[in-house]
């Protein structure tokens, strides 16, 4: 087996990974952008057999801009902030009692001369 042998079968396995991942990432770009596109319309099929869609109020109605989003989400970021329990903001340390370890007892150190 050649050198070139090897490396053109290294260059084929590597561009094959390669567009393995590509095509993926095509295939959830494709997903996400059509997620939204089928739930409008399941949620459209759901009004009209209920007979509450009029379909230009209803559907215009559910664009909301960018800082709509942004207040709603920042008022409830505060308010359920505002559901947890005071804290007092005293931090207590317990000392707790260590095992006995000869690695770290200082009556086994260098000055001790046992002759």
């Amino acid at each position: 087996m050649t050198f070139l042998e090897v490396t053109s079968g290294t260059w084929t396995i590597t561009f094959i990974g390669w567009a393995i991942v590509f095509v993926a990432l095509v295939v959830l770009i494709a997903v996400f952008m059509a997620v939204p596109k089928i739930y409008q319309t399941i949620v459209e099929r759901q009004l009209r057999k209920e007979g509450k869609l009029a379909l230009d109020e209803t559907l215009a109605s559910n664009d909301i801009s960018g800082d709509t989003n942004a207040a709603i989400a920042m008022t409830l970021h505060m308010y359920l902030n505002e559901q947890h329990d005071e804290e007092s903001g005293v931090i207590t340390i317990k000392r707790i009692q260590r095992r006995y370890s000869p690695w770290s007892s200082k009556i086994y150190g260098l000055n001790n001369q046992g002759f």
